[in-house]
């Protein structure tokens, strides 16, 4: 499966990306609000781009899709499709230099249309760490409505942090 939009195709993973995918995940403004820690090692990488490149975006679970701009990896966004097949939590990554000029917005926007239109998803949920404006003001204005704020909810890099909660139904998108 592949989406494309006016300057971008959302697509499976190949061997060929892990490079670019290590190199923006080893970012340490990228990684600052993930789960994985920077620098990002390129063996890491080649093994998460071939669990990537061999899953199955119809079955319960995590799959990651390669954001592609003209030929180069700029980004991913993962999807956890929940074991009924009617919700999904939503995760994306974009490198440093993409940032800040609507590739995310339109990405995550063709990949929402994707899930309430062919797979006919009821919910599509998303949080990210409470310091992550950035991410915050994404998924609202792509309609999801803020549904929870948990207090010193995450250990994250010796930390506690604050996470806020996005829904977004079908029927209101």
């Amino acid at each position: 499966m592949e989406i494309t939009t006016e300057r971008l195709v959302i697509r499976r993973f190949r061997g060929e990306d892990a490079a670019a995918f290590a190199a923006y995940r080893s970012e340490p403004e990228v990684a600052r609000y993930q789960g994985w820690d920077a620098p990002y090692p390129i063996e890491q990488a080649r093994a998460a781009v071939e669990a990537f490149a061999n899953g199955d975006p119809a079955r319960p679970g995590w799959f990651q899709y390669a954001v592609d701009l003209r030929g180069e990896l700029i980004g991913d966004i993962g999807i956890r499709l929940h074991d009924n097949l009617m919700q999904a939590d939503l995760g994306f990554t974009l490198a440093p230099a993409y940032q800040g000029k609507g590739y995310a917005a339109e990405a995550v926007a063709a990949l929402l249309d994707h899930l309430f239109t062919t797979q006919r998803l009821h919910r599509v949920s998303a949080e990210c760490d409470a310091r992550n404006a950035a991410s915050a003001r994404l998924l609202k204005r792509l309609g999801f409505q803020q549904e929870g704020l948990r207090p010193a909810y995450t250990w994250a890099k010796g930390e506690w942090t604050d996470d806020l909660l996005f829904g977004l139904l079908a029927e209101y998108r």
